[in-house]
């Protein structure tokens, strides 16, 4: 029998609610940290969109808008909350999306290795936002699950911790074009019309 389990054993119920509430703040810090990598994650992807944005305003025509967006994401990106995340990570992937679409039809674009390489790195900058996104959420998982479940939901009504909000970037993405219902669960097939 290790000596710190006997200890614990015989210790007041008060020293319980002070180590659930303490892996509370440690999951919240984890979250607030996963997040803060999220940002700067998205941050580099806008860099790099700006970026693609002035190789490829030489062979297409961009809308002044464009690069404002692109600044005004940036600059929000410091305080956003999850759900301004996943309004920014929408916004930026419709711009990127525009830009594949103009590199489609531009060969000269398609062969351009700054293009090639830009379009790379932000592929593997994505990978990286999914990554955290991932961590994020299992961290927020734990953490809504003890706000939830005995004796870890007292600590949380006592002190006022309410469950945290996931990121859920491609939910909201397949949602937006009609592939899943409100509650995400079912898959919703396209309706294709035969003209």
């Amino acid at each position: 029998m290790h000596a710190p389990s006997a200890l614990l054993r015989g210790a007041p119920p008060q020293f319980d609610l002070i180590t659930i509430y303490n892996r509370f703040q440690s999951l919240k810090n984890g979250a607030e940290a996963t997040l803060s990598q999220v940002r700067v994650a998205m941050k580099k992807r806008l860099d790099m969109i700006e970026q693609l944005v002035d190789s490829v305003k030489s062979y297409a025509y961009f809308e002044k808008n464009i690069l404002e967006n692109i600044t005004s994401m940036r600059s929000s990106l410091s305080s956003a909350k999850p759900s301004d995340l996943q309004e920014i990570e929408g916004r930026s992937r419709g711009i990127v999306g525009s830009i594949f679409a103009v590199a489609e039809n531009y060969p000269q674009l398609k062969t351009s290795e700054t293009v090639n390489v830009t379009m790379n790195s932000i592929k593997g900058v994505e990978d990286e936002i999914s990554r955290h996104r991932y961590t994020y959420n299992n961290i927020i998982q734990e953490f809504n699950t003890m706000v939830d479940t005995l004796p870890s939901s007292f600590v949380a009504s006592i002190t006022g911790m309410k469950k945290l909000e996931y990121l859920n970037f491609e939910e909201d993405e397949l949602r937006r074009m009609g592939y899943l219902t409100s509650e995400g669960f079912e898959p919703k097939r396209p309706e294709v019309k035969w003209d």
